[in-house]
């Protein structure tokens, strides 16, 4: 009876020990389940820090900045170099979902440099109607900086009265004629790395292409002349303009007429001739209620002509001159507009080849 006694005691003692087992594993697995949890949320803020004041990776959609930039190259973005921004709006982080036209209060950090001329700067485009935050992010070459008269003959840039800089990137049209019953290989052209835009006329072709590339084109034997594709002075391209900015601006691409960058503390003297260089600066930009009759401008209640500039503002261009819709059509890029300067290509998808461009991964943005 002892013995019996004895083993039915033992009996619950050895569930007791496999409920303490069972008790162990689950604590363990919960204790696991807790750390990853915690991992995720971590890594889940550094990100949205890192994104949000240091840098930020964008992809090249267009082919506006071409040569410089390429369709399908992935950059980063330094957000430290100008400062970075607060964020302005809300919405669910990591997406693009956020309640529309609501702006929080923010600030922009100090940064460690001004935007410089020729910087290559991402920015919300201005004349989206959104939270600024929440507008699409455009990259160009800052070219006009505040308070810069720059103005545009036959396709050279001027600042200043005194001719800017180019790039052995940059992509200007050519117009390019053959010898008689010759006709231009689009292979040819496509394999030295321009692109025929279309056939003009009889032997005659606008080709998209660099410098280097168009003195090359000069040597073939099939070629007989390649010259800059330059609208003439008297062709107002921007005639019935879908853009306030270029609407009242008399020329076009290749011949823009003198503007004055707009600068922090400028007082500019508005009239109806002048309104479409500044009315989204004054209205949209600077948030100010005006109401217009021929020359004559009432200011958030106030009657008057003269209106003084609350910001900085600069003038953005694409590297393919002539296939980039940039300030020559839209404008001024407002400072609170700017997110940060281009510095490395980390990856890079040729999408009709099918196979990543190994030469351009880690390749500096100049």
């Amino acid at each position: 009876m002892a013995n019996k006694s004895t083993k039915e005691e033992q009996k619950p003692r050895g569930k007791e020990r496999l409920s303490h087992k069972h008790h162990h594993l689950n604590k363990k697995a919960k204790s696991w389940a807790r750390e990853w949890l915690d991992a995720i949320i971590f890594a889940a803020i550094a990100a949205l820090i890192i994104r949000a004041f240091f840098f930020e990776a964008y992809r090249i959609p267009t082919p506006s900045m071409e040569k410089s930039l390429l369709v399908g190259d992935f950059l980063l973005v330094s957000k430290m170099n100008y400062g970075p921004r607060t964020p302005m709006s809300v919405g669910i982080p990591f997406t693009s979902v956020h309640i529309p036209d609501l702006t929080v209060p923010w600030v922009r950090l100090p940064g460690f440099e001004n935007v410089e001329r020729y910087d290559v700067v991402v920015f919300n485009y201005p004349i989206d109607h959104d939270v600024i935050s929440e507008k699409t992010n455009y990259i160009k070459r800052c070219i006009g900086l505040p308070g810069d008269t720059l103005s545009i003959k036959d396709k050279i840039v001027y600042i200043d009265g005194k001719p800017t800089k180019t790039f052995p990137t940059m992509e200007e049209t050519y117009l390019v004629t053959v010898k008689e019953r010759l006709r231009l290989s689009k292979a040819r052209v496509e394999q030295a790395g321009g692109k025929i835009f279309q056939a003009v006329d009889q032997g005659k072709y606008i080709v998209n292409m660099t410098k280097a590339t168009a003195e090359e084109m000069r040597q073939w034997s099939e070629v007989q002349s390649v010259k800059p594709n330059i609208y003439p002075k008297d062709y107002n391209e921007f005639q019935n303009s879908r853009f306030t900015f270029s609407n009242g601006i008399t020329g076009n691409r290749d011949q823009f007429p003198a503007v004055v960058v707009p600068y922090k503390g400028e007082t500019v003297h508005l009239t109806d001739q002048n309104w479409h260089l500044y009315e989204n600066i004054v209205e949209r930009y600077e948030h100010n209620k005006v109401s217009k009759l021929g020359n004559d401008f009432t200011i958030n209640g106030v009657k008057t002509n003269e209106y003084t500039i609350k910001q900085n503002y600069y003038f953005m261009m694409g590297d393919n001159r002539d296939n980039s819709e940039d300030s020559r059509y839209w404008g001024f890029v407002p400072h609170d507009h700017i997110v940060g300067k281009a510095f490395i290509v980390y990856f890079s998808w040729d999408n009709n080849r099918m196979l990543p461009r190994f030469g351009r991964i880690f390749h500096l943005i100049n």
